[in-house]
């Protein structure tokens, strides 16, 4: 027999009852009180409970007490439920709009005090701004009505039920109802109030809603006012005080536009805003206008007629602690954490985040993509059989939804394009959005990447696009297939803005490849950059069985189905940190271009440099330029580099400093833009751009002494501070160290792990296998080593090692040459794979093991690339100079251990304990110049490996060096392209040359 509820859950009806028409967000001050804080709280496991609750006199002094906004699941430790990932799959039978009766139903009770003064208002309304999903609300006694769209705003009046004095408000919530089926969202499902809760007093006579549309062309302003108001509301009055602008219009049919002269614009990059009033005797609403026009010209997408590039970054709301739960003063930092880190755009993935936000996204200045709450991507596993986008029962869902995304934040200057939704497939419904945005806003554009072949979108969208694809898609004449249309349809495609609304998947370590894609938007003007996947990873703070602390993913909470740590795929952890990619985005969108050229005539290698001003609308003036020299990392000289205002889109070419040039040392000259003054998101002297120019005077490297008086030998001997036994190291400068040991594993990246994208262009990919499975099947995670032969002369030791792995007819010889060379030790390993080898390998390295002994390696000093970690594809964030970090800070504690710290081209590194130096390890280049890189650890890879979480990786008394000749490198796998062949590493001969000293 069914559920006697299961009607209401499964109603594919946007909302009943008393719910009001969508509106503006507006900050009026018409009276109202908050309902946020702590409410009394009952959980039942299905959505049948009694309704009794919502009677005045239910007795609710046995049920607990809940902080409003909140998610359930989020408090009492577990007392009500656990939150479940997933990214594509359903946690419920996909049985559309049927939910399981087995569905956790949350219900809330609280009282509240109205003035008495609230008798004289029009209409007293009770506001939700985010409960998830479905939601039953009463007042005394007296059920008012339903609404769900979880990240929508849902306005309820009360005026007939409430009264002055003590009222009763009570809240039934459904974890799944039929809108979990449009809310299958890429997140945490975490049910409960979880946005503010107020109740309005609108006034008689008040302003129901304002829309301010504003345009901008030729220095001059435009304001289009569209007020909501009865006739008896008027005389409505516009105030601008910063223009001198006092507008009062007597009746409804007064409301024109406004044509205003010598206004600034606004953009991302100068968020100009003004203060405006809109007034009627009883209320007034306060407004922040900046003036911009948006408008798609031919495949142009401009704002104040010059094109955008969007740097952008998809943004869920998430914190390890209160999930969807907002606070102003985090978000703020959040959002002047991206502006540092020169990201200019946000795509609202994938639903409307709090009103705030997008006030702060107005001040500080973003471009906003605002994306309504719209996702089904679980009928992905059906063949989309079921879809509700094609589904004429989801009709008024779907439009109750873009109404009420587009009615809220119509206000905000940053919003510049309205999104239907996100992996929701395609059909009548969405075109159905569509029309509707078109009809209600003709002044932004529409953008939906299921439209693959364009048929009711203003933008060219795509995900994970490769590099050759994208090319493709901004070559004017190209007639290569698009994703799903046909010729005609493709160039159709090619006549409109393209966008990537995701790419390059920050997924654990990585992604690689960002400045290909960044080379494209200067190459090709169709292509307007696009938005990293994504912002910040979405663990959730709790504890192992021990009571460490780490941040959980997908199967922690136990969840039946569960799409692991495919939630941790941003560009910041869970804790705030940045990760090394964030750095690396940072420099290779950096608005400030550095071009070093040379003067034939002048006989320098580079005696001035190009300075190019990439930003969209703001000249260089807010900006400072400055340049250092150094010698081998060591400061030499600093001073300030005379500039012209450069304005945007422009260049200038401007004279280098005479740079003093080191023979001794390499000489490195290091340009940098920064910020002038304070501003809202950074302090002074905060850096934009930098660039690097090598000035070092040629110096070869020590030629290879040789050697032929080789004869056999038992390999146990003393060479200068290296000790040897049975031909292996035992000692090095007086401590004990085992190797040098092959390395051809690295701990996989998620990337390595990934099996998603094209291949045809990868290197030695394999569809629908991950590069980490290739490699553990050709055991590179299980090498063993038979030694091949050992002999010495006076001064030097050699060995022969074959290195392969059970069950594999593959090999790598490995040679390793010990000698004293100008009063030093000298290591040179050569590698030689055999022939045969199918896939790509992690790295070409050599592990040396350091045991602590009583004075444990905990920390290194490095001239070399830093200070962060690089790899092949990804360091262009990485600059030549000396730095020092103790072994904590060498690595990144992604969410699911994997490769991190390595450190390239090293030129000198010094091991330290307790701050002192202990070995001192200089890297020569091989024939080609090629330097090696280092890894310094207190695990190995295949320790690491093992680890799902860091408080599973085991107690260490050793400290591991790992020396790479290369690495592969990181690609964007775990959902996008793979390495791309110039950073893959193929099998091949290669050498490592060291010399070693103790301190």
């Amino acid at each position: 027999m069914p559920s006697p509820h299961s009607g209401y859950v499964s109603d594919t009806a946007p909302g009943r009852g008393a719910l009001r028409p969508a509106r503006s967000w507006l900050h009026s001050d018409a009276p109202s009180l908050s309902l946020n804080g702590p409410w009394r709280f009952r959980l039942s496991p299905t959505a049948s409970a009694a309704e009794d609750f919502a009677a005045e006199g239910f007795d609710d002094h046995g049920w607990d007490s809940i902080p409003v906004p909140s998610h359930w699941v989020l408090q009492g430790d577990g007392a009500y439920g656990r939150p479940i990932y997933t990214n594509v799959q359903f946690p419920f039978p996909i049985d559309p709009p049927h939910v399981p009766d087995e569905n956790p139903t949350g219900d809330y009770r609280r009282h509240i005090e109205i003035p008495a003064a609230w008798t004289d208002a029009e209409r007293v309304v009770l506001r939700f701004d985010g409960v998830e999903s479905l939601f039953r609300l009463w007042v005394n006694g007296e059920e008012i009505g339903g609404a769900s769209g979880s990240r929508l705003a849902h306005e309820f009046d009360v005026t007939s039920s409430v009264r002055p004095g003590d009222n009763v408000v009570a809240v039934r919530v459904h974890q799944w109802s039929a809108a979990s089926y449009v809310e299958d969202q890429d997140q945490w499902w975490l049910p409960g109030i979880f946005r503010d809760v107020t109740l309005i007093a609108r006034p008689v006579g008040g302003v129901e809603d304002v829309w301010l549309r504003t345009g901008f062309g030729d220095g001059h302003g435009r304001i289009e006012p569209e007020i909501t108001a009865d006739a008896a509301a008027f005389p409505v009055t516009l105030r601008l005080p910063e223009l001198g602008v006092e507008r009062v219009w007597a009746t409804p049919a007064d409301v024109i536009p406004l044509d205003l002269d010598a206004v600034e614009p606004w953009s991302a990059e100068r968020p100009r805003l003004y203060d405006v009033t809109v007034s009627t005797a009883a209320e007034s609403v306060a407004l922040r206008i900046g003036f911009r026009t948006v408008e798609i010209r031919g495949d142009r997408f401009l704002v104040n007629g010059r094109r955008v590039v969007f740097h952008g970054m998809n943004r869920h709301e998430t914190h390890p602690e209160r999930g969807r739960v907002f606070d102003e003063e985090h978000a703020r930092e959040d959002l002047a954490r991206m502006k540092r880190f020169n990201v200019n755009a946000i795509r609202t993935s994938h639903y409307p985040p709090h009103p705030r936000l997008l006030d702060l996204a107005d001040e500080l200045g973003f471009w906003v993509v605002l994306e309504c709450d719209l996702e089904t991507h679980g009928f992905d596993q059906t063949g989309w059989t079921g879809n509700p986008s094609d589904d004429p029962a989801w009709r008024e869902a779907y439009l109750d939804r873009i109404r009420r995304t587009v009615e809220r934040d119509k206000n905000h200057s940053s919003v510049v394009i309205w999104s239907l939704g996100n992996e929701a497939g395609t059909g009548s419904n969405l075109a159905a959005m569509s029309a509707w945005v078109h009809a209600r806003d003709a002044g932004r554009p529409v953008h939906y990447e299921g439209d693959h072949t364009g048929e009711y979108t203003d933008l060219y969208s795509r995900m994970y696009s490769s590099v050759p694809e994208t090319e493709q898609i901004g070559t004017d004449g190209s007639r290569a297939p698009l994703l799903d249309c046909t010729p005609a349809q493709g160039a159709r495609q090619r006549t409109k803005p393209f966008l990537l609304c995701e790419y390059a998947h920050a997924m654990g370590n990585g992604p690689g490849g960002l400045d290909q894609y960044e080379a494209l938007t200067h190459r090709h003007p169709r292509l307007h950059g696009g938005f990293v996947w994504e912002w910040r990873d979405h663990g959730i703070a709790t504890t192992a069985p021990d009571g460490t602390p780490y941040f959980a993913y997908g199967g922690d909470f136990g969840e039946v189905v569960h799409d692991g740590n495919f939630v941790m795929d941003g560009m910041l952890l869970s804790d705030d940190v940045p990760t090394p990619s964030l750095y690396e985005f940072k420099a290779v969108v950096q608005p400030i271009r550095f071009t070093f050229g040379a003067d034939g005539a002048s006989g320098h290698a580079a005696d001035h440099v190009e300075i190019t001003n990439l930003r969209h609308s703001a000249d260089t003036s807010d900006l400072r330029f400055s340049w250092r020299v150094e010698h081998d990392g060591t400061s030499a000289a600093s001073g300030h580099l005379e500039t012209p205002v450069i304005p945007a889109g422009g260049s200038a070419r401007v004279l280098l400093p005479a740079v003093p040039v080191s023979h001794d040392a390499e000489t490195w000259l290091t340009l940098d833009a920064a910020l002038a003054t304070k501003t809202a998101w950074a302090s002074e002297g905060h850096v934009l751009a930098t660039a690097q120019l090598d000035r070092s005077a040629p110096r070869p490297a020590p030629a290879v002494r040789p050697r032929t008086d080789w004869r056999p030998s038992g390999g146990t001997l003393t060479l200068g501070i290296a000790e040897f036994t049975g031909g292996s190291l035992t000692r090095l400068a007086g401590r004990p160290v085992t190797g040098p040991r092959l390395e051809l594993f690295r701990a996989p990246t998620d990337n390595d792990e990934g099996t998603s994208g094209e291949i045809e262009e990868s290197d030695a990919s394999v569809s629908g296998i991950s590069n980490a499975a290739l490699w553990r099947g050709h055991g590179l995670d299980r090498l063993t080593t038979r030694r091949v032969g050992v002999e010495r002369t006076p001064d030097a030791l050699r060995t022969l090692d074959k290195v392969s792995a059970a069950n594999s007819a593959l090999w790598v010889m490995v040679e390793s040459v010990w000698s004293l060379e100008d009063g030093e030790v000298e290591l040179r390993v050569e590698t030689s794979p055999s022939s045969g080898w199918p896939t790509v390998w992690p790295r070409v390295g050599i592990r040396f093991d350091l045991p602590d002994e009583s004075a444990p390696v905990d920390g290194a000093d490095w001239f070399g690339l830093g200070p962060r970690e690089s790899y092949p594809d990804s360091v262009r964030a990485a600059r030549t100079g000396r730095f020092s970090f103790p072994l904590r800070d060498l690595s990144v504690e992604y969410a699911r251990p994997q490769e991190t710290g390595h450190r390239s081209a090293l030129r000198q590194l010094t091991l330290t304990s307790d701050d002192t130096g202990v070995m001192r390890v200089t890297a020569l280049p091989d024939t080609r110049g090629r330097r090696p890189g280092f890894t310094l650890s207190r695990h190995t890879p295949q320790q690491i490996t093992r680890a799902a979480h860091p408080y599973e990786l085991p107690e260490s008394s050793t400290t591991y060096l790992i020396i790479d000749a290369a690495q592969h490198g990181l690609g964007s796998r775990a959902c996008g392209p793979d390495v791309w062949p110039e950073f893959a590493l193929r099998p091949e001969s290669r050498t490592i040359r060291l010399r070693v000293e103790a301190i």
